[in-house]
């Protein structure tokens, strides 16, 4: 390598290294109060975030920071692929995987045309009926990624993290008590636990405090849901070129680099030659680089911004989430 190659990138290392240390200590702080108080992680994140807001103005940090919420936020999705194989969804048979496939369809469809009927963007419809319908703040946080740039992305894609993460920890609480009060089978509760509720952990907590066969079923229909999350940005990138290249003239790719890696890292982990401790390690780096991304967005935002947006945007959320709970019950009735 060059001296000038390597010049640049000591100099773009110093650049980008006081945003992303302050990101990191702040996703550290971040879960260090999630596993002593039992909240959501990307919640504490945001919130303790948004407290350093200061420090994405103009300073040291500023690039950083920029790089942190970027290209790190598309390299934790790219890895949650790992955490998926096609055994995994095989094993339920087709009904389950059926009724994934509507249930992510007909939510994100319904709440485009939620989000137009309140007067926001379809984009902004499709951001919080993805994060409702696949797997919460990490579907947000992919979706952003993906969607075209616009004035009111970042505080949209903040506003549904926030929004997800609180109806999620909701969910946990209330909808173990739904399956029981509807005297549902532990593994037709596992299937509704994994259907309804939003982020991963949330499923998993919900549904071993039920049983362990619940737990189980729960966390796989999660995990199908989780693979949805690919065809949805496929869509999302599909929709951005549609849009009309950027000013520069680039058209975005069809299929974002980071989608590409999620799709190979699911197929490599089907194949069972990843040793248990590697998948876990892999797991645990895209939580991480979630969680730093999310720290790194919450500096980017005011909360006045965030206070601004009225209450529509929060009955939409709502209403996306009592919808979904509805459409799984129905299709459960009707034998999915």
């Amino acid at each position: 390598m060059s001296t000038i190659a390597l010049t640049r990138i000591h100099s773009r290392t110093r650049e980008l290294a006081p945003g992303f240390v302050v990101s990191l200590i702040v996703a550290a702080a971040a879960s260090f109060l999630s596993e002593h108080y039992g909240a959501p992680v990307m919640l504490f994140a945001l919130l303790l975030g948004m407290a350093l807001n200061f420090l994405a103005g103009d300073g040291a940090c500023k690039a950083g920071i920029e790089f942190t919420a970027r290209t790190v936020l598309r390299i934790g999705v790219a890895l949650l692929g790992m955490r998926i194989t096609l055994e995994q969804i095989a094993a339920l048979g087709w009904k389950p995987v059926a009724l994934v496939v509507i249930v992510v369809v007909v939510t994100i469809g319904v709440s485009v045309i939620a989000a137009k009927a309140l007067g926001f963007q379809r984009l902004f419809g499709m951001l919080t009926g993805g994060a409702t319908a696949i797997c919460g703040a990490s579907a947000a946080l992919a979706l952003a990624a993906a969607l075209p740039n616009h004035p009111q992305k970042e505080r949209a894609t903040l506003f549904t993290v926030i929004g997800v993460s609180a109806l999620s920890t909701l969910a946990m609480i209330v909808y173990p008590m739904i399956a029981n009060w509807l005297s549902l089978s532990p593994q037709v509760a596992g299937v509704f636990l994994g259907a309804t509720i939003h982020d991963v952990a949330q499923v998993v907590g919900a549904g071993y405090s039920m049983s362990t066969e619940t737990g189980d079923t729960a966390t796989v229909i999660k995990l199908m849901r989780v693979a949805m999350l690919l065809p949805v940005i496929v869509c999302a990138a599909m929709i951005t070129r549609m849009q009309g290249a950027d000013p520069a003239g680039k058209r975005p790719p069809l299929l974002p680099w980071f989608a590409v890696g999620f799709l190979i890292l699911a197929c490599i982990n089907s194949t069972g030659w990843i040793a248990p401790v590697v998948q876990g390690s892999v797991n645990d780096l895209s939580r991480w680089c979630l969680v730093v991304s999310i720290s790194a967005l919450g500096m980017k935002t005011q909360l006045k911004e965030l206070a601004a947006v009225g209450i529509k945007p929060i009955l939409l959320m709502v209403g996306e989430t009592v919808f979904l709970v509805v459409l799984v019950l129905l299709l459960l009735r009707w034998g999915l």
